[in-house]
């Protein structure tokens, strides 16, 4: 290949990278810091009695039903303007971190919470959506798995934060306000990158050959729904563990510092498994990934179970992070390949789903553990929705199998 021809691949590499950081910290912000610094903040709020344990789990709810809400909004919300609502999330997400640091009332941050849900579904939803599509106008979308590297970044960053936090003294609401600033930072680097449009420079032939998703035939119909119901299965089946992973460790460990490290651990985790979904197969069946992916976790899970020490603990958490937002990856993809130009309705259809089994996880663990006396059960039943998520995903690649496309 000349120098002539080489130099245009190399600026669109270049320019896909540039797309991908730019997904993965907004996905930081949204993701890491919006959603899920609430995790290792808790712990403070509660030893310095800001809240109770009870306060803690309805903030948690909130958050959970703000996600769905967000996202049944995006399934039906369909617009062709992704990057203002990117951009306007953000900046919600900026505002209403900074309200939990300076509001002190609980009626306040259940409503801050449950916004901060919304938002950080609208980001995530058309962030993603953005961002696989000028990879693939770019053709580098095997760089995808890149953009998802942001919440386990956010996670681990917030999670090591939170650390370091607790052994200088602060209080949570200085915690709450750091992280406000840190989100506004990282905003401030990517908003001028969202006014890039590959789709500009390339629309034409390719984007006529977009299938209207209201053409589907009634085997894509079925699949769909499976996928979806499948999707939300993986909702339902990490969130008991990240959950209450941190109290079932601090019970197994009493005294140790291990529990410290867990929720690091699996930003680490996260992180480190989005990255390497990048090294796997763009054009394969991503269904059987996601399977894989399933049976991941609910490993991970059951070796919470099995395995109740600073060892067992840390490889659960590992586990259950390498595949978290790899699933997500493929499961966008999927989206993508069901509904094309349309796959944001879907995207949002499968977030919900999602979230429903976020809704629904804690709840019934929580129940389990008044009945029981024990985590047991609860863990039982994620690897059991795991299991079944894995199992869906599985025949969908024997009922649905996909067509060869000549290279």
């Amino acid at each position: 290949m000349s120098a002539a021809a080489h130099a245009p691949a190399q600026a669109s590499r270049a320019t896909a990278w540039k797309v991908c950081l730019a997904g993965m910290l907004t996905l930081s912000v949204a993701m890491g810091i919006g959603r899920f610094a609430f995790t290792p903040l808790l712990p403070m709020m509660l030893h310095e009695g800001s809240l109770n344990l009870q306060m803690g789990g309805w903030l948690a709810t909130a958050n959970y039903l703000g996600y769905f809400i967000g996202a049944m909004l995006c399934a039906f919300h369909r617009s062709n303007k992704p990057v203002p609502l990117i951009r306007g999330g953000l900046a919600a997400t900026i505002l209403l971190t900074l309200g939990m640091g300076l509001l002190h009332e609980d009626a306040m941050w259940l409503g801050l919470r449950l916004l901060s849900g919304v938002a950080s579904a609208y980001v995530f939803v058309y962030t993603a959506g953005w961002c696989l599509q000028q990879l693939t106008q770019l053709k580098h979308p095997e760089l995808g798995g890149v953009i998802f590297c942001g919440p386990g970044i956010g996670i681990a960053l917030s999670g090591l934060l939170t650390g370091a936090m607790v052994t200088a003294g602060w209080l949570a609401a200085s915690g709450w306000i750091l992280f406000a600033l840190i989100s506004l930072a990282l905003t401030a680097l990517v908003w001028k990158t969202f006014n890039f449009d590959a789709g500009q420079a390339q629309a034409g032939p390719a984007a006529a050959q977009t299938q209207d998703a209201r053409q589907e035939s009634p085997a894509q119909k079925r699949e769909v729904r499976q996928q979806v119901i499948a999707y939300g299965m993986a909702g339902f089946g990490y969130i008991i563990t990240a959950t209450f992973l941190p109290v079932i460790a601090r019970q197994a460990l009493p005294g140790s510092n291990w529990p410290d490290f867990f929720w690091p651990i699996f930003g680490f985790g996260v992180a480190l498994g989005a990255f390497g979904a990048t090294r796997l197969p763009v054009h394969g069946d991503q269904r059987l990934l996601l399977a894989c992916s399933y049976i991941m976790q609910a490993a991970g899970v059951a070796l919470s179970i099995l395995l109740p020490n600073a060892i067992g603990f840390a490889l659960s958490c590992l586990l259950l992070g390498l595949p978290f937002t790899a699933i997500t990856l493929f499961a966008m993809r999927e989206a993508r390949r069901l509904r094309q130009s349309h796959a944001s309705s879907l995207m949002g259809l499968m977030t919900a789903a999602y979230g429903i089994g976020q809704i629904a996880g804690p709840p019934l663990a929580t129940a389990l553990v008044h009945s029981s006396g024990s985590f047991t059960p609860s863990l039982c039943v994620a690897v059991a929705a795991l299991l079944v998520g894995a199992v869906l995903y599985y025949r969908l690649t024997l009922s649905h199998k996909l067509e060869h496309k000549a290279a």
